[in-house]
């Protein structure tokens, strides 16, 4: 057999497990082999490698034997694709060589964007851009602006809660406030933040074929469930294709924003990586 026996390997783990020696730098494989597949050999060193120093024997023992399986099903495949592939088909360095460029540069890039990338975004900044883009800010969805609450059914005084729920007086409020500290399963008093309309159904058991109509229909509403009663003032709403308001994109605004810093930031340090490399004559580029 390629490998050794399945009845051994839990013995070949814990010889593993008790003969670790300390992890050494170095990039060839070194120490006792633990497993074997065709010429592909599994050293000690390895298993090292992907297990943390200090890890209790018996998690050793099992990180190795996960290991241990995972490397000999990838072997199994390795060798049957060197069986069968052409020479041409084998020949990967340029594609590993691509890559690891690639994951070289990918690095640098988000290092350099993490010490220089200033990612400090004033609301001024954002407006700008909402002001200068406003075809870019159509809504896909419904949105609201809404206060509610949850309360049991049987809640106490849920007539002065219907009352403080219509009113606008900031006293009122207040109370309203105080109420659900105490009674309320659940409420929502920001009205200057919009909601999405769905995210706000998926916490209250209305049901519309047509939300625009229910929306345009409905200002303040109760409904019940088994066990709860929700009372729901909407405070505002807006329609899909609408312009979406500059409060509801303000993250989205900033994300684009510092995608824009992050791409200058990258792309000056390109131009000026080349500009610095051509006076300094460390290019050249040789006619055939």
């Amino acid at each position: 057999m390629f490998l050794t026996n399945a009845r051994l390997l839990p013995l070949c783990l814990l010889w593993w497990a008790a003969c670790r020696e300390p992890q050494t730098n170095t990039t060839q494989p070194s120490g006792k082999v633990v497993a074997r597949v065709f010429d592909y050999k599994l050293y000690s060193s390895e298993l090292q490698e992907v297990i943390p120093a200090g890890t209790p024997k018996d998690d050793s023992i099992r990180m190795a034997g996960s290991f241990i399986n995972t490397w000999v099903r990838e072997m199994l495949l390795v060798h049957k694709a060197e069986q069968n592939l052409s020479a041409e088909q084998k020949n990967v360095e340029k594609q590993l060589k691509a890559y690891r460029n690639s994951l070289i540069i990918y690095e640098y890039e988000k290092a350099l964007v993490l010490q220089q990338l200033d990612t400090v975004v004033s609301d001024a900044q954002i407006e700008k851009y909402y002001n200068d883009h406003p075809g870019d800010f159509a809504l896909r969805d419904i949105i609201v602006k809404v206060i509610y609450v949850k309360t049991d059914k049987n809640a106490p005084n849920l007539t002065k809660v219907r009352n403080w729920m219509r009113s606008d007086k900031p006293q009122d409020r207040k109370e309203l406030a105080t109420y659900c500290s105490q009674f309320a399963t659940n409420f929502f008093f920001d009205d200057q933040s919009w909601l999405l309309f769905d995210d706000l159904l998926r916490e209250i058991p209305i049901e519309t074929d047509n939300k625009e109509l229910f929306l345009k229909n409905n200002q303040y509403l109760e409904v019940s469930d088994s066990t709860h009663l929700y009372l729901i003032n909407f405070k505002g709403y807006m329609t899909r294709d609408s312009r979406s308001p500059l409060a509801f994109e303000k993250d989205n605004i900033r994300k684009i924003l510092l995608n824009q810093r992050k791409r200058e930031l990258i792309d000056r340090m390109r131009d000026d990586l080349y500009r610095e490399a051509t006076e300094s004559d460390d290019i050249e580029i040789y006619n055939k």
